[in-house]
């Protein structure tokens, strides 16, 4: 059992754009560890090599998982929005059912935003890498 909070306590996200199922390590401010296996509720395309995630939701799970990071370590500070991505690379598809090992490397984080690294890996093999930015904004909740 864990002191961490659950994603959905934490993010303003909801099914069917939750894609943080849990948080498995936490250092607020330098890096970020969870999990995400896409479930039928999750939109899966064929482009004629089987049914797959879209990678644009692997990045989305890294993006939660960061924005996790950044409210646990300045709850104060309101909603971090993604404003910047760079440097995405997608190395091999997500399969539906498959458990996605997310990890976010923060590089820099204050009160009016940070930016990150993160990756995704499935059965230890790396499926996406990518460079993130956000800003905080007020929390309308």
């Amino acid at each position: 059992m864990t002191d961490r909070p659950a994603p959905a306590d934490v993010l303003p996200h909801r099914p069917p754009f939750l894609f943080l199922d849990e948080v498995t390590a936490l250092v607020p401010g330098e890096r970020a560890a969870g999990r995400w296996t896409p479930g039928s509720d999750v939109p899966i395309v064929d482009v004629g090599r089987g049914p797959q995630v879209p990678a644009p939701l692997v990045v989305e799970a890294i993006a939660q998982l960061g924005a996790y990071g950044a409210m646990v370590a300045f709850p104060e500070s309101g909603l971090p929005l993604f404003a910047r991505l760079d440097e995405a690379t997608f190395d091999r598809p997500v399969r539906p059912g498959a458990t996605v090992d997310l990890v976010v490397d923060v590089d820099r984080l204050h009160r009016r935003g940070g930016r990150g690294s993160g990756r995704a890996t499935v059965d230890g093999s790396l499926v996406a890498t990518t460079r993130l930015g956000f800003v905080f904004v007020p929390d309308p909740r």
